[in-house]
């Protein structure tokens, strides 16, 4: 998102708004006695603004959707699961996983597509105070492997797309005891088939009514670990906590909240909404604001097995699909897509993303070609999703903005010492706290005390903010190209063509991309009488890295690459070799 210091509206808004100002409607909305009443807990020794009214633990919010009964939960193509045949599954599932011997701490990893499966496994694994590990489904079979490996997994869980990519590594997951593969066309040798354990989605609502698993569980216990690239070496894992995860169910209405407040208007009863999810579920925002949310308010989420904008507008006609989004591709094509017109896509109330930069064009497309409210936040995989948000007029007024802070999060803007704080409107790095905060980096002492710094996380993005809170993310963190959503942290791809034999000298940079935000290209230098070109260079990443890091551009340099004074290539002297 760029800076825009005028932040013009993109569309003329009623002289009324805002009835309110943000500091008024976060006064009365965390008022005592109020939905959103806040509380304080000590975090890591740290005292913190929580919401009061949150689920204390991930169990408790699994056994809070059942009360939704026989609504839809999840919908995949004629796969048609209500809440109580998900938490059927969800309890019978814990109980085998009891069973073979995993426990409160133990590292649960699982990697599949978007499937009605994924949530029930997640629930299934922190019910019972063990730690889901949900890796990225797109990683290739050795970047699965160091997941696995990384955080000493007792048990996999894999899809069988991702059993084959695995399979060749599976003598080096020592630590693995158990092997569960779903939706194998054959019986795996050495695995166990998740369909003998709960069946088919289609078989939920008939398994046994028996109680869960009961398991003591504080609300600082450790629940997940999800991996996110550091700007150098291997992925870290990123260790949340139940309490990170329950945060966002609040943090979500209240934001919706608020929109009601600045337009004058009382601030309705939750009603269940139905939700066309594109984005993948092993990223915090998928599963950790928008899933946790869906379980509490009984939201249907409709998973689609791969994107396509048409099969997107028959689902949001069919289903009377509600809202939808994830980055601003899909907002895009679904826009400038030519057969819009034969749709109705007159259900849709809100299209929301986040993930990757945003043109204010596509936030007054939105509203006035869908008549639905553009959404948008920023967070990141250390903070567990939501730590602004931004929507309905707030966010046609200030468009290339990422929104206030929630009422339980604080925001600083701070020079290069990493402690004085900086005034109103200047640039700085951007640190966040609040109950959303993960604990630190699974394993990783040194880089947790960088970045986590007494309940503060330092995120390397720089940012103002302006005088009422909200925040302009003016660049993101060193070397990371964000590619619709997903972080591609360039020193990976470096690395990886350096290991080719004719490269003597890379740098990978991220270019403007109108849909995805951002694609990322590369330049190299080549050892003298060495050769290689665009394409062959462009295989050797694809072959050792998932398919969305590999450039989508590579330029060949005739000296080394330009530096400064101490050693680090000046990336922003290449962007001119990319334009036009």
């Amino acid at each position: 998102m760029a800076e825009d210091p005028t932040n013009e509206p993109v569309v003329s808004l009623d002289p009324a708004w805002p009835a309110i100002s943000i500091a008024e409607a976060n006064a009365l909305l965390t008022a005592p006695g109020a939905k959103f009443e806040m509380d304080r807990a000590v975090i890591g020794g740290v005292s913190t603004r929580i919401w009061k009214n949150a689920p204390p633990d991930l169990g408790a919010l699994l056994d809070l959707s059942r009360t939704h009964g026989d609504r839809l939960f999840t919908i995949l193509d004629d796969e048609r699961v209500s809440f109580e045949a998900n938490w059927r599954a969800t309890a019978t599932l814990a109980r085998a996983l009891r069973a073979m011997g995993v426990g409160k701490g133990d590292r649960v990893a699982f990697a599949m597509r978007n499937l009605p499966e994924w949530p029930m496994i997640f629930f299934a694994i922190v019910t019972i105070g063990a730690i889901a590990v949900p890796l990225n489904a797109w990683w290739t079979g050795a970047e699965l492997a160091y997941g696995i490996r990384d955080s000493g997994a007792k048990l996999l869980i894999v899809d069988a797309e991702r059993h084959a990519r695995i399979h060749e590594h599976l003598e080096t997951m020592n630590a693995v005891e158990h092997l569960i593969v779903a939706r194998a066309d054959a019986p795996v040798a050495g695995a166990i088939a998740l369909e003998d354990i709960v069946g088919t989605p289609h078989d939920w609502s008939g398994l046994p009514d028996e109680d869960r698993p009961q398991v003591a569980i504080e609300s600082d216990d450790e629940a997940t670990i999800f991996y996110t690239s550091g700007t150098t070496g291997n992925p870290k894992g990123a260790l949340g906590t139940h309490r990170n995860l329950v945060t966002n169910i609040l943090s979500g209405g209240f934001s919706a909240a608020r929109s009601y407040l600045r337009r004058g208007e009382p601030v309705p009863d939750p009603a269940p909404r139905t939700l066309l999810t594109v984005i993948p579920m092993f990223h915090v925002t998928a599963c950790s604001a928008m899933l946790m949310g869906a379980m509490a308010a009984g939201h249907t989420t409709i998973f689609m097995r791969k994107w396509d904008a048409v099969r997107a507008m028959e689902i949001i006609e069919r289903e009377k699909v509600n809202m939808t989004g994830g980055v601003p591709t899909i907002a895009w094509q679904l826009i400038e897509h030519p057969d819009r017109g034969r749709y109705d896509l007159s259900s849709l109330e809100a299209i929301s993303y986040g993930g990757a930069p945003s043109a204010p064009e596509l936030v007054k497309r939105i509203y006035e070609e869908f008549g639905a409210l553009p959404g948008n936040g920023w967070g990141m995989t250390e903070t567990t999703a939501t730590v602004t948000s931004h929507g309905a007029e707030d966010y046609l007024a200030r468009p290339t903005s990422a929104g206030p802070p929630v009422a339980v999060a604080d925001l600083e803007i701070r020079a290069d010492d990493g402690v004085t704080a900086l005034p109103v409107g200047t640039v700085g790095e951007l640190w966040a706290r609040g109950p959303m905060i993960v604990k630190g980096y699974w394993n990783k002492p040194e880089a947790t005390a960088e970045t986590f710094v007494e309940g503060w996380v330092r995120t390397g993005d720089l940012a103002r903010l302006d005088a009422e809170g909200f925040v302009y993310i003016v660049d993101r963190a060193k070397d990371m190209v964000l590619r619709g959503g997903e972080n591609i942290y360039s020193s990976e791809v470096e690395n990886i063509l350096y290991e080719h034999p004719a490269v003597t000298d890379a740098a990978v940079i991220g270019i403007p991309h109108r849909t995805l935000g951002e694609e990322p290209v590369a330049v190299v230098h080549l050892a003298p009488g060495a050769s290689a070109t665009e394409a062959e260079l462009q295989a050797w990443v694809r072959a050792r890295l998932a398919a969305f890091k590999v450039p989508v551009a590579i330029r060949f340099a005739a000296d080394m690459l330009p530096r400064n004074a101490n050693g680090k290539i000046l990336k922003k002297d290449l962007k001119a070799l990319f334009e036009v």
